[in-house]
């Protein structure tokens, strides 16, 4: 498994941390799902929980265009694996499209999004509130954060219970 991730730095102001360590979390979903299968990425190994790396990447790709465009920059995207008859539509439905376009949407739209907050500050209100609150760039960067190194944990689980691969 090749592992391509830049640490981040020790020591670097507010938004190159955020920033770094969000790239970093976004990578290391990457490396979890490198040199796998269409099939080996769809497998659910941890019953009865319905939780796969593809279904992951799928998730994270909602949770980037939610969050970075429609609430930061106040877009109306309908979600692109979900609906109100499926609401876990981006865990359950993996025949919805192949594991190759759900990777490559999934880095379109990290790409798209880095273009919507490069330059801005991290004081940056959202376009949109959430729950009738506003919404700071720098909020949405440390939850995007925590969204990442939860999903990973989940990720490395799931991918030892493939191949047996561990890492960090």
């Amino acid at each position: 498994m090749t592992d391509d991730r830049i640490d981040p730095p020790f020591i670097a102001d507010e938004a190159t941390m955020l920033y770094a360590w969000l790239d970093w979390h976004r990578e290391t979903l990457a490396v979890k799902c490198a040199g796998l299968s269409q099939e080996q990425l769809s497998l659910r190994p941890c019953a009865p929980s319905t939780l796969s790396l593809l279904g992951l990447v799928r998730h994270i790709t909602e949770v980037e265009r939610y969050w970075f465009r429609n609430i930061l920059n106040g877009e109306e995207n309908p979600p692109l694996y979900w609906n109100e008859q499926y609401p876990d539509g981006d865990f359950d439905r993996l025949d919805s499209c192949t594991a190759e376009e759900a990777l490559t949407r999934w880095r379109a739209e990290i790409e798209g999004v880095r273009e919507l907050y490069t330059g801005l500050s991290l004081d940056t209100l959202g376009g949109q509130q959430r729950g009738g609150e506003d919404v700071s760039l720098r909020w949405i960067l440390v939850h995007m954060i925590e969204e990442y190194a939860r999903h990973n944990g989940h990720a490395d689980i799931i991918r030892e219970q493939i191949d047996g691969v561990t890492g960090e």
